[in-house]
């Protein structure tokens, strides 16, 4: 009995399958990679931009110069629930003088018998000044460890830039407030309020386009 004749699959269906796998196995890395950085550039998204009660990033203090003008800042310190730390600024608030460099501190504390992981969320009040307050240094967005019991000193340099005279609408703008609140990293609250923050963030990127 004559065995039937084996055909190979020519050159071309061969190119094709290595195509099609090439271009699967690319997908699937991409995604990896894609989930691997989203939150690295969601972070630095909200550190680049100045809405949503973001508050700005600046590599030195203002060059524009110190203005007489003054403006009261308030520091606010909350954790979210499952993370057993406390957290407080070192001072409560300060009145700086507009264009003026400023460093406090911020404490946090482990009350947990483990080993535990913060990420903290900012932004600042109201919503418009987050354009006009601008961090040289901060704590914010990054993972931060707490071995049990442990304490930590968080330092956050800033100033509020100048340019901030000239908005007729930050005219009655006394006051700043700063807020941080803790959260466990990768907790479902985290994402919630990284959410919430991006929700309001493109809300104002719209108001912001109308800015003389």
């Amino acid at each position: 009995m004559t065995k039937p004749i084996e055909t190979k699959p020519s050159n071309n269906v061969q190119d094709k399958n290595r195509s099609v796998g090439l271009k699967l196995a690319g997908g699937v890395f991409l995604m990896l990679a894609l989930a691997f950085i989203s939150v690295p550039l969601y972070n630095l998204y909200c550190k680049k931009t100045g809405f949503g009660g973001a508050t700005q990033v600046a590599a030195a203090p203002s060059q524009d110069g110190i203005l007489d003008r003054k403006v009261r800042i308030r520091f606010n310190a909350d954790v979210a629930p499952g993370l057993l730390w406390s957290f407080k600024p070192v001072v409560s608030e300060i009145e700086v003088r507009i264009g003026e460099a400023q460093k406090i501190v911020y404490e946090a504390r482990s009350q947990s018998k483990t080993n535990d992981i913060g990420v903290a969320v900012y932004n600042v009040q109201p919503d418009r000044a987050g354009l006009y307050f601008n961090k040289v240094q901060c704590f914010c967005f990054d993972e931060k460890p707490l071995k049990a019991g442990e304490t930590a000193q968080l330092p956050v340099q800033f100033f509020v830039d100048p340019a901030m005279a000239s908005d007729k609408q930050m005219d009655d703008v006394k006051t700043i407030t700063l807020s941080y609140t803790f959260f466990a990293a990768k907790s479902p609250t985290l994402a919630q309020a990284q959410k919430k923050f991006d929700t309001k963030q493109s809300q104002l990127l719209e108001t912001a386009k109308s800015i003389p």
